[in-house]
């Protein structure tokens, strides 16, 4: 059997590493912005809440126009977006133009993904490969590891040039990505049968997607694009993000507008012919749909410790922020390595039963903890909190890469990274409604309790789907 072209992961990875980077970077950068321009917290806060916005409601929008104009085209659009992106950014004379480049480079960073699991997806069909699971693993370990070393970066470039440096960032990195993009990744056309020409040997393919059943070729999918269906899904997930990011009674403006909009988007996409996303196959894949709603389980857990547990440990333990930065490293580190071990050879069902039931064990022993624990302690939880961030977000994608329509599963990845986002969002306003002015001991309890129901939330998902049990492991044969 043939084997993925190694060289097609260069550019790949070139693109993918633009949304984690851009995501961790700012982190050190928001203090430094603020002062750059004597801005109060809640305005440099729309630097986060920018992007994530952006990203959310990109990812899905890019995915779609990789199904339609093709991977490479989208992956090279993408990265000049964020080559442009990153010199207004740079160059940015007040907070707001600021703030708009970075929901810029939200959207220029979501199409690497998309166009990658669409490239991935075309060659291996073309090729006869069951599952690429060491080419889905690398992207995965890929963004882990930027993921990790963004702050730490970023707070190098602050002391070379500055918080401009930690945007200027984004200028070499775009241009990579071009060039590489450009050079090694296969220009499939309007035709899925390009596919086999991933190698650069123009040879000839088919995306026939044998393992959804599906039988139209990605040229069936060139169509005009449903903007009413963007334009309500746009409007209603960012009225959605707005309030979950602030849930009171005052921002009901952002949440019922909103509602009205998700409602809107779904009469659209019912009814239309060529919907921006189709509901009613995704109402008739609930394999897919569980895997969507997991995604986003699973990181409400993953992000409640980034934002709730690594509060309390500042101001509830009273840990210096250098030395919760060294507590969290241990999560990283174990995650990297459990997806390298556990990567290649993939038991989605098996992972994911394993890594919900630690996730339950880590978060309730949030419960036992007290400013008087031990430092050691805290490590501990770390560590073992890296084997179920290792395991589920590589099985989420590994399951969503068989669950998905491969005619359209840019489409599909980008909705993956958009529930991921709903998580990452819902863990931020959770652990903001349990906190009160300080992250406090019973605030944190409080979380661990949100955390510990979630949980059980993703155990019974992966333990009440049995279509887990049918998907081809990277041998071909069922796990």
């Amino acid at each position: 059997m043939e084997r993925f072209p190694r060289r097609l992961l260069v550019p790949m990875i070139a693109g993918t590493i633009l949304n984690p980077i851009n995501t961790s970077i700012v982190a050190v950068a928001l203090v430094p912005i603020g002062i750059a321009f004597g801005a109060p917290p809640a305005q440099t806060a729309w630097l986060v809440s920018g992007l994530y916005i952006a990203t959310s409601i990109g990812q899905p929008l890019t995915g779609r126009l990789v199904d339609v104009y093709g991977p490479k085209r989208m992956f090279l659009l993408g990265a000049a977006l964020v080559t442009v992106a990153g010199i207004l950014a740079t160059a940015a004379p007040t907070l707001w133009v600021l703030i708009a480049a970075r929901a810029l480079l939200g959207l220029g960073t979501c199409a690497a993904y998309p166009a990658s699991m669409t490239l991935i997806r075309r060659v291996c069909d073309a090729r006869g490969l069951a599952s690429p699971a060491g080419v889905l693993t690398a992207l995965t370990m890929t963004v882990q590891t930027v993921a990790v070393v963004g702050p730490t970066l970023g707070g190098l470039l602050i002391d070379i040039g500055g918080w401009r440096a930690t945007m200027a960032v984004n200028i070499p990195l775009g241009l990579i990505a071009l060039v590489l993009g450009s050079r090694l990744l296969p220009d499939l056309g309007h035709r899925a049968e390009a596919a086999a020409g991933s190698d650069g040997s123009g040879g000839r393919g088919a995306a026939s997607g044998a393992s959804s059943g599906s039988a139209h070729p990605a040229s069936a999918v060139r169509v005009p694009l449903d903007w009413p269906g963007v334009l309500c899904f746009a409007v209603g997930l960012t009225g959605l993000l707005l309030f979950l990011m602030e849930p009171d009674l005052g921002h009901l403006w952002a949440l019922v507008p909103g509602v009205l909009a998700l409602a809107g988007f779904a009469w659209r996409e019912l009814r239309t012919a060529e919907p921006f996303i189709d509901l009613r196959v995704l109402g008739a894949n609930p394999a897919l749909l569980t895997t969507y709603v997991r995604g986003t389980t699973v990181m409400v857990i993953q992000y409640g410790f980034i934002y709730g547990f690594t509060q309390w440990l500042q101001q509830g333990a009273g840990l210096s922020p250098s030395l919760v930065g060294l507590v969290l490293l241990p999560t990283f580190g174990v995650a990297l390595l459990v997806s390298a071990v556990f990567g290649r050879r993939p038991r989605i069902r098996a992972n994911l039963l394993v890594g919900g039931v630690l996730q339950l064990v880590v978060a309730g022993s949030l419960l036992l903890l007290y400013p008087a624990t031990p430092v050691w302690v805290y490590f501990l939880i770390t560590a073992v909190l890296g084997i179920p961030q290792g395991l589920l977000s590589l099985s989420n994608q590994n399951a969503m890469y068989h669950q998905a329509d491969p005619a359209t599963i840019g489409a599909a990845s980008g909705l993956l990274r958009t529930f991921q986002y709903l998580g990452a969002v819902t863990a931020s306003a959770v652990s903001g409604l349990v906190f009160g002015a300080r992250a406090d001991t019973p605030g944190m309890h409080s979380l661990a309790w949100v955390m510990v129901i979630v949980a059980v939330l993703t155990i019974v998902l992966t333990a009440g789907d049995r279509s887990l049990a049918r998907l081809p492991r990277s041998d071909g044969k069922s796990k």
